[in-house]
């Protein structure tokens, strides 16, 4: 999901600026003028926008302050921030202004005087929401706490994933840890994209299998005390070699309700895949361009 910029046209050089250091640092920003084609509904578009960001970033100057249509976006970010209890609108000061009663208690980057130091605060903001390594999915009953690492150990790739599950209404958490290893050929290959810049990608692209899992009938645990459960999964590419083996661990944490617990680590696969995948930014038609004469070049 993108960032959107709530804005007045009057600051719009400020904007595109701000925007294109954004960009550059690989997040993904929506702005209307960039997005939205002769005959789109305007309302719609900006709408469906707004509901679908990670972040609103509201763009403080005389004008929008003034702005019906910042009005109502600031207000669409607001409701938001109640309905799923978390921060979701984010305040640009650039100019002095009267700040908008209920941004008054919400920390502002500030543009005023130095640019990079208020790029810096909203880099800063947009990491906690549109994180790629780490993060957080709440539901009704409970909420899961993850983080991502990787690296090379033993001449092959290793991605980890760290989750813990926890909920105020049950007196017990649940850890999972899932380690991807690559073997040779396909270390390989993401090896030859981390020294183009493209490690990134490589990794988006391994994890991306991961939901093809999370439909599959032996993907849970019965977890019957604090003792771990260990499971082993694999996925492989027989015609270019690339194979990956999955390990699984799994323990309960906490108090002993005296029940067992089935648990389908399998909502766990497709969690990271869509989390990661939505917080990624597409590939530039440069990178693209790129990696298709890398791949070319170099048809591992």
């Amino acid at each position: 999901m993108a960032v959107f910029i709530s804005y007045s046209h009057a600051n719009k050089d400020f904007v595109d600026l701000l925007a294109a250091h954004l960009v550059k640092n690989k997040a993904r920003v929506w702005v209307d003028r960039w997005e939205l084609n002769v005959g789109d509904s305007i309302i719609d578009k900006i709408q469906s926008a707004i509901e679908g960001s990670e972040a609103i970033l509201v763009i403080l100057s005389n004008e929008s302050v003034e702005s019906e249509w910042c009005k109502k976006e600031l207000s669409s970010g607001l409701l938001r921030e109640l309905e799923e209890k978390r921060v979701v609108v984010l305040p640009v000061l650039i100019e002095d202004c009267e700040i908008p009663l209920f941004l008054r208690g919400k920390k502002y980057a500030d543009f005023r005087k130095n640019f990079d130091e208020g790029l810096n605060t909203i880099l800063d903001a947009i990491a906690k929401v549109t994180s790629i390594t780490q993060g957080r999915l709440e539901k009704d009953e409970y909420q899961t706490d993850w983080g991502m690492d990787w690296g090379i150990i033993d001449d092959c790739l290793n991605i980890r994933f760290t989750l813990v599950e926890h909920s105020l209404n049950i007196p017990y958490s649940i850890l999972t840890e899932i380690v991807i290893i690559a073997n040779s050929r396909a270390t390989e290959r993401y090896l030859f994209l981390e020294e183009n810049d493209l490690g990134w990608f490589g990794r988006l692209t391994i994890i991306g299998e991961l939901g093809n899992f999370s439909e599959r009938s032996d993907v849970q645990f019965i977890l019957e005390d604090t003792f771990p459960q260990k499971r082993e999964l694999g996925m492989k590419d027989s015609k270019i070699g690339f194979e990956y083996h999955i390990f699984v661990n799994c323990r309960r944490l906490g108090e002993d309700n005296g029940k067992d617990i089935v648990y389908n680590y399998g909502n766990h696969f497709a969690m990271i895949r869509e989390t990661i995948k939505k917080n990624t930014p597409e590939l530039t038609k440069e990178e693209s361009q790129r990696l298709i004469r890398l791949l070319q070049e170099n048809p591992i």
